[in-house]
């Protein structure tokens, strides 16, 4: 039997995550010639101003470093061909190395996808016979779709909730406090349906926004070229995706305990004498509505930010910074 030792090189947090649950890849089909010693390496070994083929020789030099037979790099960064394809593979059979995007799974699944990909490509670098370089690019036309919800969901924009919790919590006390005011009452009841879906989207963008003047989060091109450009959009547009479905995620909690808040402490028979009309519980979730919008706006510019890794996390430009210092400090 045949043993090869194989490094999984991955980037740190989510994608090293990924990589530790696939150390018990095993060839398909239960094909016993071969047997893989597979060890795990978190650190960063690409940037993004850099080509395939600089973020390849870095996996070489990991490679010889630990005397593995094969190496395979597990990154969260998108890559572009010189077609101007983004890539989901690239392989170098001659020198056993190979490299996976993992937004370029497209975020569904992507577990089970990344152990597909990182099986056949072992399996495929392990066969002596396999010579020719071997390169996968996504679609032209749904390609950016796919790779942008694999960065979004590579943000993990449900861990901004505790990041956003200081706003969260001056939100529910301006709610609270906006809910028993009468002046919000008549308020509530003089909007129309559409100027209160104009009212929640306002809030949520003015929060979005909000948080990355706060964090200064938006990445913007180190040169001229069409490269730098388009992916700094790419870049930005994941992490405006990202803070948008987090913030989303908190209005809609927000909306809930509101509502929770006015159907215990508000009698619609009491608002009605008081304002000379008859209301209804329907009118709570209104009132409820009304209130999210007006808290979130408050509660999130009327308080600072936390220096939070979750705000950070949400753009890919921060954690370009870190992987520059990481690979610096790294370097002799």
């Amino acid at each position: 039997m045949q043993v090869n030792r194989v490094g999984l090189v991955a980037d740190p947090a989510a994608p090293a995550d990924i990589a530790r649950r696939l150390d018990e890849v095993r060839p398909q089909g239960g094909d016993d010639r071969y047997a893989w010693d597979i060890e795990v390496v978190s650190e960063p070994f690409a940037l993004d101003c850099e080509d395939v083929d600089t973020a390849l020789a870095r996996l070489r030099d990991q490679s010889r470093q630990h005397g593995w037979d094969l190496v395979v790099g597990l990154t969260e960064l998108p890559f572009r061909a010189a077609d101007g394809r983004y890539l989901l593979v690239e392989t170098d059979p001659k020198q056993r190395v190979a490299m996976v995007s993992l937004p370029a799974l497209g975020g569904l699944r992507q577990h089970k996808r990344a152990h597909r990909a990182v099986r056949s490509l072992i399996s495929g670098m392990a066969d002596s016979t396999a010579q020719e370089e071997h390169r996968v690019a996504l679609p032209r036309l749904l390609g950016r779709s796919r790779l942008l919800l694999g960065m979004v969901l590579a943000n993990r924009p449900w861990l901004l909730v505790p990041g956003l919790k200081s706003a969260l919590v001056a939100a529910l006390a301006t709610g609270a406090v906006a809910t028993i005011n009468s002046t919000v009452w008549m308020l509530a009841g003089s909007l129309s349906w559409w100027r209160l879906v104009v009212a929640s989207v306002l809030s949520v963008a003015m929060v979005v926004a909000w948080v990355v003047i706060d964090g200064e989060l938006w990445d913007r091109p180190e040169d001229d070229s069409a490269e730098a450009r388009e992916r700094s959009r790419l870049y930005n547009t994941s992490t405006l995706v990202t803070l948008t479905t987090g913030v989303v995620v908190c209005y809609a909690a927000l909306y809930v305990v509101n509502l929770a808040w006015a159907l215990f402490i508000l009698d619609p028979a009491v608002m009605g004498s008081y304002l000379h009309a008859s209301l209804g519980y329907g009118d709570l979730f209104v009132l409820a509505w009304f209130v999210a919008s007006a808290a979130t706006v408050g509660g999130a510019l009327g308080t600072g930010l936390e220096s939070d890794e979750a705000i950070r996390a949400a753009a890919y430009s921060k954690r370009e910074e870190e992987r520059r210092s990481r690979l610096a400090r790294e370097r002799p």
